[in-house]
């Protein structure tokens, strides 16, 4: 069990240092692959995806921060930066005055996430969201055109027609092909995020990395890096289920279009959201111990 957001507490230089090395060394794992690629110019549809697609910094993933109410003692204000605070006992968040700053996201992220917990998951998407971004495009107007689709262009808009589309995640629609669109079941935007995403959701457990991230350094980077493990597995089956073939990559189809391969896809995805639940409950009750501190 990594570390939550936990009651005020204080660490000994070598409990953080270590806390602090072993996140270190974790990120690492995920942070090489894709920094040596980035050198070399070379692109990997999976692995890269959660460093391009968010927002947040390869370093600033691998910077490790204890979490609000933790006071970290000898350390070195000049290496935790501007949202911290020295006091008699040691250097500690400034909780308050990030708080101050944040309050209004902490309560929307906040909103979002017991909305999206207290619905049941929806597991019969099949991943179609991935299929619409291609519908009715050639291979070289796709997304990821150095690798080759599954089927043709047309059978691939026969898979989208017949099974018709069922996203209710609208970081995912908005990507969708302009005929595409009007296939979905559902308008997603926005404003209606709140009242539209569901625990099921492929896009919506990754992006718990996301929301953990925005948190930073108000929750324990342990608690992030968590999520994007959970995020990175994620993306392996979104990418497996979607129509390309990256069985070059080491990623066999889960082929949706097919009774068996949405079988495995909706069980895989159950299992997903079983375990996004504990990660989705540690944010849910972090934002609500920074909103209700005096």
């Amino acid at each position: 069990m990594t570390a939550a957001l936990a009651p005020a507490a204080a660490l000994d230089a070598a409990d953080w240092q270590a806390r602090r090395r072993a996140h270190e060394e974790r990120v690492d794992a995920w942070l090489t692959p894709h920094l040596a690629r980035r050198r070399a110019g070379r692109k990997h549809p999976v692995e890269d995806f959660l460093f391009t697609y968010y927002s947040y910094r390869p370093a600033q993933l691998r910077r490790w921060h204890p979490g609000a109410g933790v006071t970290l003692r000898d350390a070195d204000p000049a290496g935790f930066g501007p949202d911290y605070t020295a006091t008699a006992a040691g250097l500690t968040v400034d909780t308050e005055r990030v708080r101050a700053r944040r309050a209004e996201s902490i309560a929307w992220i906040r909103d979002l996430l017991v909305a999206t917990a207290g619905r049941p998951a929806q597991l019969g998407c099949f991943g179609m969201h991935e299929w619409a971004m291609v519908y009715r495009q050639t291979q070289e107007q796709v997304r990821h055109n150095a690798w080759p689709l599954r089927l043709s262009p047309e059978a691939t808009a026969t898979v989208v027609e017949e099974r018709g589309v069922r996203c209710s995640h609208f970081d995912a629609y908005r990507f969708f092909t302009a005929p595409a669109r009007p296939l979905n079941v559902l308008t997603p935007t926005r404003e209606s995020q709140s009242a539209l995403e569901q625990p099921g959701c492929l896009h919506a457990n990754m992006d718990l990395y996301k929301w953990a991230y925005k948190l930073s350094p108000l929750v324990p980077s342990e608690l992030v890096a968590d999520c994007f493990a959970l995020a990175r597995e994620i993306r392996t089956l979104d990418m497996r289920a979607s129509p390309y073939d990256l069985a070059e990559l080491g990623h066999p189809p889960v082929r949706v279009e097919t009774p068996a391969g949405r079988a495995e896809y909706a069980q895989a995805q159950r299992s997903f959201a079983e375990r996004a639940a504990p990660l989705r409950a540690r944010l849910i009750a972090g934002c609500d111990r920074l909103l209700a501190a005096p």
